[in-house]
């Protein structure tokens, strides 16, 4: 599953691309290695506004699943998932690229996925909840806090992901009808966008390396 992603495109351009309205992410850098548990953008909406805001990345696990953070959702009938599918609870995560691993010797390679080679802002189609408990930087003392937690949805890999990850690829939303839709339909209509990227619109742009910040 995507574990790792780019968000390498400067805060105006996001703020631009996105319509947004209102932004608390503070001083955002571009991020061209994003990893799970860490901090990263994201637009929900609130009070009739779209608003930029900083969350991190990876849901509490459901009850008997282990401990890691769930950084991907497949099964949207599950009743973990149903309550976050709400408008209220789902976001436009901002993406340049998006890595998976090849399965190479001795070990695996990050293969870059984009639009294509100028690398242009799209979604991942992203819900986001409140949770109280302890993530991210470890300290000598941890104490539960309040956190914003995101996960993005997945489905089907399309033929240019499934050479390289045949399992899954993310929800990929490329336009500003996909974002609107995402952010304000009913559930039933949002989850429409639940499909593969088509081909043509797609590209592998790099390997190698677990950052993109082209």
């Amino acid at each position: 599953m995507c574990n790792l992603y780019s968000s390498a495109r400067s805060q105006d351009e996001i703020r631009r691309a996105f319509a947004v309205d209102r932004d608390e992410a503070g001083n955002l850098p571009p991020l061209p290695g994003i990893f799970p548990d860490q901090m990263a953008p994201v637009i929900h909406s609130a009070d009739g506004e779209r608003v930029l805001t900083m969350m991190r990345w990876g849901f509490p696990p459901p009850p008997k699943v282990g401990t890691q953070p769930v950084t991907n959702v497949r099964n949207v009938a599950s009743p973990y998932w149903r309550p976050w599918l709400k408008p209220a609870h789902r976001c436009l995560v901002p993406v340049t690229s998006f890595s998976e691993y090849a399965d190479t010797k001795p070990r695996k390679t990050p293969v870059w996925f984009a639009l294509d080679g100028s690398r242009p802002l799209f979604a991942f189609a992203g819900i986001w909840r409140p949770w109280t408990g302890v993530r991210g930087p470890k300290r000598d003392e941890p104490v539960p806090e309040e956190h914003r937690l995101f996960s993005f949805l997945t489905t089907e890999a399309n033929g240019v992901v499934g050479p390289v990850h045949p399992k899954a690829m993310p929800v990929l939303l490329t336009t500003a009808e996909e974002w609107r839709t995402w952010l304000e339909a009913p559930v039933e209509e949002a989850l429409q966008l639940q499909r593969p990227l088509p081909d043509e619109l797609m590209a592998e742009v790099a390997r190698g390396s677990r950052q993109d910040g082209r």
